[in-house]
């Protein structure tokens, strides 16, 4: 449990924590993901409650699961809203839906709480990186018979990887999507949590 004031200045100290906390427990692997929804959590706090709010950071290592969640003195409950394509704003419940297992939110006597989980993998990978490889072990260069993924097969998995995206860039134009736009924002996300 961490309490803090909800600053611009403060969520480099919550991130710091939650890198060290996954450390400790054994999960480092899950630290980018778990940063980036705490980040996004603790900037709703300072956007929609105020900045300088006071608020509590809780992360609790469950069976299989890890669960986050900013506790902090609003009962108005978030919700994600539906976005234009290009919109730069408004897209940080809609980025915690994808990244995380489940989340939601509780008011309470004196606030409220929202929450995410985080599926602990067996060797502490995130969900992104299960997500993946799920996806490639179901998606085989054609004539390549399937298997476990494996550091071998990587030039296949390239190939299967290259084939899926452009294949899923296909799919977003198709639906009106800017491929361009698209490749940058990914970019930028794969940039920002690889730091």
């Amino acid at each position: 449990m961490l309490p803090f004031e909800a600053e611009p200045a403060r969520v480099r100290i919550l991130r710091r924590y939650v890198r060290d906390q996954l450390t400790q427990w054994g999960f480092p692997a899950l630290a980018d993901e778990v940063q980036l929804a705490v980040t996004e959590l603790a900037t709703n706090v300072i956007k929609h409650v105020g900045d300088g709010a006071v608020a509590t950071l809780v992360m609790e290592p469950r069976e299989g699961s890890l669960r986050v969640e900013i506790h902090d003195q609003s009962h108005a409950v978030p919700g994600a809203v539906e976005q234009e394509c290009g919109a730069e704003r408004g897209r940080g419940l809609h980025l915690l839906a994808g990244m995380s297992a489940d989340w939601g939110t509780i008011v309470t006597a004196t606030g409220k709480t929202v929450w995410c989980e985080f599926v602990l993998g067996d060797s502490g990978q995130c969900l992104r990186i299960q997500r993946a490889a799920a996806a490639l072990e179901g998606y085989q260069v054609a004539g390549e018979s399937p298997g476990r993924l494996s550091v071998g097969r990587l030039p296949v998995l390239e190939t299967s990887a290259t084939e899926l995206i452009a294949d899923l860039l296909h799919w977003l134009t198709a639906r009106g999507g800017d491929p361009d736009a698209i490749l940058e924002r990914a970019q930028m996300h794969f940039e920002a949590e690889a730091v």
